[in-house]
C-alpha cells in the first residue's frame, strides 16, 4: 500500500460541526444566502410565500418533537425517538418528494410524514402501543416505521427494483418515473443490511435515494469511531455517486434531494445524500445523553439552528414580519394541545386484533394462538 493511500486512510473525519469543503450549503448558520452554480436552479422558483411554509413546517414539527417528548416523560407514551435538531433534513427532503415516490423511514421521521400529509396522531399512536403500526403505508407512500436498525434500506431496495421492473423509471413521464427515498442514521451505516443494500442497488441500478442523517452520535458512539472517510465517499466505493449536504440548512437539503431525486427517476440511480446534522437531544428517551458526550458540543450546535438560521433569511429579506412568526407560534400552541388530547383520548385496540392482518386470509396458527390468547384474558375475570 502506497504511502498517499495510507496517509488518505487516516486522515481524520471533520471535527463536529465542521461538513468539510465538499459539504452543499445554501443557507449559512447566519441566515446569508450563498449562491451554488449546479444546485441554485431548485429553489430558483420558490416564492416567499413558499419560504414561509418551510418555516412553518419546521415549527411544528419541532413542536410535535418536544409534545412527543413531554408525553413519554408523563407516561402517556412508552418511547419517544427525538428529531430535535434535525427538523431541516427532514423538511427539505421530504418537500422534495411527488406525492407517487415512496418513503421508507426508521423511527424518527416524523418530519417527513407530517409534510407527506399523515395524520401525526399516526406515530403517537405507535409509541403509545394502540395500534399495529399506525397508518396504511399505501395512504401517503410513506412505509412503516422500522425499529430494526437499517432493515429498511434493504425493503426500499427491493421495492425500488419492482419500480425499475415495472417500467416506471426513465420514460419521460413525470407522472410516471418514480423515485424511492430511504431514510437511516450515521449509526445504521455500519449495519450489515444498509451494506448489502448498497450492493443490490448497485447491482440493479435500484432508482432508490439513500437519505443518512448523519447526527454524529449512533446512541453513544460519536461518528469518527464509525468511519475513517466521510460517510457520502463510502458510495464510491459500491459504485454510486453520493454527496453531503449542510443537514441544518433547509434550502439545500431541499435542491440536492430534488436533484438526486430526478437522476433516480431518470434511471440513473442509486444516489446517497449525508445530511449532516446533530442530535440535539437524547437517541430516544431512554438514553442519557450526557453519559457520553459534552455540553459544550451541544452549545455549539446551537448555533446552527435550522429554524433559527431560516427565520433570519425571511426577516432580513423583508418577506416575512413578527406577526407572521407570532402567528406560527400561536399555531404550534394550538398543534400541541390538539396532539396531546387525541393522545390521552386514544382508543386501545383489543389486543386480540394483533392476529387480524398477518395474513390474507384465515390460518389455523393464527387461530390456536388468538384462541389461547383470548382463554389467557379470560382467566383473569374467572379469578375475580
Amino acid at each position: 500500500m502506497s504511502d498517499k493511500v495510507v496517509a488518505e486512510l487516516h486522515e481524520p473525519t471533520p471535527a463536529v460541526g465542521d461538513g468539510g469543503p465538499d459539504m452543499i450549503q445554501l443557507l449559512t448558520p447566519e441566515g446569508e444566502r450563498l449562491s451554488h452554480p449546479d444546485y441554485d436552479k431548485y429553489v430558483a422558483d420558490l416564492t416567499p410565500e413558499d419560504l414561509r411554509s418551510f418555516y412553518r413546517d419546521l415549527v411544528l414539527i419541532r413542536r410535535l418533537d418536544a409534545e412527543g417528548y413531554a408525553l413519554q416523560r408523563q407516561g402517556e407514551l412508552g418511547l419517544w425517538p427525538s428529531l430535535l435538531g434535525q427538523e431541516a433534513a427532514q423538511v427539505g427532503s421530504g418537500r422534495a418528494l411527488k406525492p407517487h415516490d415512496m418513503c421508507f423511514p426508521t423511527y424518527r421521521e416524523h418530519g417527513v410524514g407530517f409534510v407527506r400529509g399523515m395524520d401525526p396522531q399516526s406515530s403517537l399512536q405507535l409509541f403509545r402501543g394502540v395500534s399495529q403500526g399506525g397508518w396504511d403505508p399505501k395512504d401517503h407512500n410513506f412505509h412503516l416505521y422500522t425499529i430494526v436498525i437499517g432493515a429498511q434500506t434493504l425493503h426500499a431496495t427491493g421495492y425500488a427494483m419492482g419500480v425499475k421492473m415495472d417500467g416506471n423509471v426513465g420514460t419521460g413521464d413525470p407522472d410516471r418515473d418514480t423515485a424511492v427515498i430511504c431514510y437511516f442514521g450515521d449509526g445504521a451505516s455500519s449495519q450489515g443490511d444498509v451494506n448489502e443494500a448498497f450492493v443490490y442497488a448497485a447491482s440493479f441500478d435500484a432508482p432508490v435515494v439513500f437519505f443518512c442523517q448523519n447526527n454524529q452520535w449512533a446512541i453513544s458512539e460519536p461518528v469518527s469511531k464509525q468511519t475513517r472517510i466521510p460517510l457520502f465517499q463510502r458510495a464510491r466505493g459500491f459504485g454510486f455517486p453520493g454527496m453531503r449536504v449542510d443537514g441544518n440548512d433547509v434550502l439545500a437539503t431541499y435542491a440536492v434531494t430534488q436533484h438526486c431525486l430526478d437522476e433516480a427517476r431518470n434511471g440513473n440511480g442509486p444516489l446517497l445524500i449525508e445530511a449532516f446534522t446533530y442530535r440535539m437531544g437524547a437517541h430516544t428517551t431512554a438514553d442519557d445523553p450526557t453519559k457520553y458526550r459534552v455540553s459544550a458540543e451541544v452549545e455549539q450546535w446551537k448555533f446552527r439552528d435550522p429554524i433559527l438560521r431560516l427565520k433570519t433569511y425571511l426577516s432580513h429579506e423583508g418577506w416575512a414580519d413578527e406577526a407572521f412568526f407570532t402567528r406560527v407560534d400561536e399555531e404550534a400552541d394550538q398543534f400541541a394541545a390538539e396532539l396531546r388530547h387525541g393522545c390521552i383520548t386514544m382508543d386501545t385496540m383489543p389486543g386480540e386484533t394483533m392476529w387480524d392482518h398477518v395474513y390474507a386470509e384465515d390460518h389455523p396458527v393464527m387461530e390456536a394462538e388468538r384462541a389461547a390468547f383470548q382463554a389467557y384474558q379470560a382467566s383473569f375475570e374467572e379469578a375475580n
